[in-house]
């Protein structure tokens, strides 16, 4: 938001004194304090323990709606207050995202890939926010524009493209769109042939769009009111959507629906599950309406996946499941018994399996070893004797990218590390050769050889050795170095090390940045997963407060000298290391903070409650669950200390984490914390959980973020 629009917005919020300003021709009052949120009256009783809660007010009671004047004043006059202390820094904002920018190729494109009989990439043009979507026929021809984005997000503040699916023909190309950052979307459907949009329109819905019934219809998931996907159902082109057949209606409201088609496009494969409980069912593709087939009924924490294979043998399931060992293992059935899941490869202590591919003539597993991404190629006649694809570097990240055809000689791959920029392979299946495609340009220069990355242990307060990857310039490491610490820890999301243009920002002045792979994420197998959830989850904090420390012991930084993000549960996790340990970090940057958990966890008519027991505990049934959220839960566990200086963000229209969390933390903490360090909350009042939308929008917030942290380091004038 603009600092004109945002003081005016809020000229009558603020009562504190401030200084006249000129702004655009007219006079406005720059905030000379923060402003500080009324307490009302709110408590609540569960298990017999009751909680005060002034700040409930925040949450307005007819979200999804957000129309509570008192609520939208506060928010515009916490803008107000970031854009008055921030205004000082522009001048670094626009350093800082001028040399960001000055990174990425304007002009930049992907490399193209063969679907059917067409090959298709996107573009970026020069200054452009969006992609433009090409295609052109593998045979030889023109490039043919079949989407704009910059087009549709003409006019919007907000813009985001969501599915994208052409029908197996060449002819139709349906596509979602989010125009405000609900993550609603509506969905098109395109003509490629006449260039002309048909008068289907798919709105509120969430996922993907799936061709079937020989491209005359789509499979879709419909959103609920409460932001949850409960169903898959049948478009057929050119009926009205009040004829959709609902294919399939999850009863419970935990878990989540969706769907996809199988390898060989030959059957519509039905998912429904929440983060621990799986279930899947099979129609054939070109008559989903049909018989379906349940693969095998749910199991409590028992998870699977399923894919087809059809060859002259018959029809086959493999399955990827975790039923008798945590780290999964590939199993395989017939069609005639789908439940009866006999061993491809078995589960396995050291090696985590994650996923499988198959193709015609062979069928490829992933995985982690040692928290390193491994990618495996196996024949179906002798799946056992693994071909890994091996790579040059100690740490790195790399996996299988967009290999959409079933019949193929080679396969594309993504590998990047932290020194090395994203790059683009064709592997050679015959000659397991690797062709470099594409490795990401970077304009303005950058030479590997000047930077180094490590990948150490650090001892967690348990015992538990946590890996922590490293990146610096080999010429600007010494004891007292600024390092900046970033993690996530939860859902079983491993943190890749992979590379960053933004990131070279702070390295090249003079910061360390490290990745802690904390418990919570899968980096090294399920357990590493399941140790950082539920009644483990304080695990995650602290690895997280010990490898700082354990840096600092090692000689990389020393204290104060910390700087640290997270965002969304990684956002939890800033609110709760700095309830810890305080002392140890020079600024946090908390990015939609997921930090008032017990509260969200006991309103089960929010969007994602229900699907997230099973990763923190139900607090309205389970006492015990109640009170091990209460400890943690960063906004319920503010104190009356010092905190180091922060900066929080939050998206008004966030469904994940609802703007009103950040918020009533960081008015609490204005309210007790006994610093006079920064305390800054920026409401992106037109998006959500990703911040603001287009490519240089997003940049222009890392670089306000990392001014933040250069500003409150005293490094403003450091090159």
């Amino acid at each position: 938001m603009r600092l004109a629009a945002c003081l005016s917005a809020v000229s009558l919020v603020l009562a504190a004194p401030g200084v006249a300003q000129e702004t655009e021709g007219t006079s406005v009052t720059a905030p000379t304090s923060p402003p500080q949120a009324e307490k009302r009256d709110h408590s609540y009783t569960h298990h017999g323990i009751t909680i005060s809660d002034p700040y409930h007010w925040l949450k307005d009671q007819s979200y999804p709606t957000i129309d509570d004047e008192d609520i939208l004043d506060y928010v515009k006059a916490e803008n107000a207050w970031y854009e008055a202390r921030m205004a000082p820094q522009k001048e670094l904002v626009d350093t800082l995202f001028e040399e960001m920018k000055a990174r990425i190729k304007e002009d930049d494109s992907t490399v193209p890939q063969k679907g059917g009989d067409w090959l298709y990439w996107s573009e970026f043009e020069e200054g452009a926010q969006y992609r433009k979507h090409y295609r052109k026929p593998v045979s030889g021809g023109d490039a043919v524009l079949i989407l704009d984005e910059n087009e549709l997000a003409q006019g919007l503040e907000y813009f985001r493209l969501g599915a994208a699916s052409v029908s197996k023909n060449g002819r139709y190309l349906a596509y979602s769109t989010d125009s405000n950052g609900s993550e609603r979307y509506t969905a098109r459907i395109k003509d490629l042939q006449t260039g002309e949009l048909l008068p289907d329109e798919l709105t509120n819905l969430r996922g993907g769009l799936t061709w079937v019934a020989n491209d005359t219809a789509l499979v879709y998931g419909p959103s609920t009111e409460e932001w949850r996907s409960l169903e898959a159902k049948l478009h057929v082109l050119g009926t009205p959507v009040e004829s959709d057949v609902t294919l399939y209606q999850e009863e419970d409201q935990s878990f989540g629906v969706g769907a996809g088609l199988s390898a060989q496009d030959d059957w519509l494969i039905i998912a429904t599950g929440d983060n621990e409980t799986s279930e899947v069912r099979l129609v054939r593709a070109d008559d989903p309406t049909g018989e379906q087939i349940l693969v095998r009924p749910r199991q409590k924490g028992v998870e699977y996946s399923v894919d087809v294979r059809t060859d002259e043998t018959g029809t086959n399931l493999f399955v990827w499941t975790n039923d008798d060992h945590i780290n999964f293992r590939l199993a395989k059935a017939s069609i005639e018994a789908p439940g009866e899941w006999e061993t491809v490869i078995a589960g396995s202590d050291e090696f985590y399996l994650t996923g499988f591919d198959l193709f015609q003539d062979f069928f490829v597993t992933e995985g982690r070893l040692d928290g390193l991404d491994q990618i495996q190629l196996r024949t179906y006649d002798a799946p056992l004797q693994a071909r890994a694809i091996s790579f040059p570097e100690a740490s790195y990240n790399a996996g299988l990218s967009n290999n959409p055809e079933y019949a193929v000689t080679k396969l594309r791959l993504d590998y990047e590390s932290m020194v090395t920029p994203d790059s683009v392979y064709d592997y050679d299946v015959a000659t397991g050769g690797l062709e470099l495609l594409k490795q990401q340009e970077i304009p303005s220069g950058y030479d590997a050889s000047l930077y180094t990355t490590e990948r150490l242990s650090v001892q967690s307060r348990d015992g538990t050795m946590i890996p922590v990857s490293v990146v610096y310039r080999k010429d600007r490491k010494d004891g007292a170095m600024p390092l900046h610490l970033y993690a996530y820890g939860a859902y079983g999301y491993a943190m890749p090390p992979g590379f960053s243009t933004t990131r070279l920002s702070l390295i090249d002045r003079g910061f360390a940045y490290a990745i802690a792979h904390i418990r919570g994420g899968d980096d090294l197998g399920r357990r590493w997963y399941l140790q950082g959830k539920m009644f483990e989850r304080a695990n995650t904090f602290n690895d997280f407060v010990d490898v700082g420390r354990g840096l600092i012991e090692k000689g990389y930084t020393a204290e104060g000298k910390i700087t640290a993000s997270g965002g969304s549960a990684g956002g939890e996790l800033m609110g709760a290391i700095v309830n810890q340990d305080p002392e140890q970090y020079g600024a946090v940057v908390a990015h939609v903070p997921f930090v008032d958990v017990l509260n969200t966890m006991l309103d089960e008519s929010l969007p994602l409650t229900p699907g997230e027991w099973q990763e923190w505990g139900n607090p309205i049934t389970d006492k015990a669950a109640f009170a091990y959220i209460l400890s943690y839960s960063p906004y319920d566990q503010v104190k009356a200390q010092d905190y180091p200086p922060m900066l929080v963000t939050a998206g008004l229209n966030d469904p994940r984490v609802t703007y009103w969390e950040p918020a009533k933390w960081v008015a609490k903490l204005r309210e007790v914390k006994t610093d006079d360090n920064e305390l800054l909350l920026k409401t992106n009042m037109g998006a959500g959980h990703g911040g603001k939308s287009g490519r240089w929008n997003s940049v222009y917030e890392v670089a306000e973020e990392y001014a933040f942290i250069l500003w409150q380091m005293g490094m403003t004038g450091q090159e």
